[in-house]
């Protein structure tokens, strides 16, 4: 698999650390730029050539949504994710409609990054997907799972081994362990088995008997 080459733009320099660093862990990323004002943006792309810039929203200079404008002008082929703070449904939805790929919260779990960014680069799997927009907590957000865990649960459910779940979601086996350990613990189980038992109990998880009832 090729490496993707990313941009990263946020006025916050601990947070283009971050990036690299959750970037770097995954494995396959190379952060060939970085940009702390919304005028940088657009040198840095032209200069570097990524496949993916990772754009905040507020920066000095010009918004990350005026940067959305000359990127699509100016470089249509590059893949946006925004990774902003801002929540308002509005700014999403000018962000989507300027061409970003996906909107992210700043808030979700880091370790998403990596996958979102490989899924916007495949445009059969997703066009844009947004962490940010409220919705009704489910039995699996109620138990505390992170959107994270619960994808890895659901994956455990239908069977898979550590090296399925990583190579379908995108993540290192290291990764599938640490989301396990997490998982058990938070549902106060020892092992896989107990795991899936209580998923469908529980219904955490999707299950054919719960659908047909």
């Amino acid at each position: 698999m090729a490496t993707i080459k990313v941009v990263v733009a946020d006025d916050h320099r601990l947070m283009i650390e971050a990036v690299r660093c959750v970037l770097e862990v995954a494995g396959g990323f190379e952060v060939v730029g970085e940009a702390t004002s919304g005028s940088q943006v657009l040198p840095t792309v032209s200069r570097t050539d990524p496949d993916v810039v990772i754009l905040d929203i507020r920066m000095p200079g010009a918004d990350g949504l005026k940067c959305l404008d000359w990127l699509s002008s100016r470089h249509p082929s590059v893949k946006v994710v925004v990774l902003s703070g801002v929540e308002d449904p509005d700014t999403i939805q000018a962000a989507l409609n300027r061409g970003a790929s996906a909107y992210v919260g700043k808030h979700v779990d880091p370790r998403d990054l990596p996958s979102v960014v490989r899924q916007v680069l495949d445009e059969s799997v997703y066009h844009a997907l947004v962490h940010v927009l409220p919705t009704a907590a489910s039995p699996a957000d109620e138990a505390g799972l992170t959107p994270s865990e619960q994808k890895v649960l659901q994956a455990l459910t239908r069977g898979l081994s550590n090296k399925e779940i990583a190579r379908e979601l995108w993540l290192t086996e290291q990764t599938v362990k640490f989301h396990l350990t997490r998982i058990y613990r938070r549902l106060g189980v020892a092992n896989r088995t107990e795991a899936v038992r209580h998923a469908y109990q529980n219904r955490l998880v999707s299950h054919p008997l719960y659908e047909s009832a």
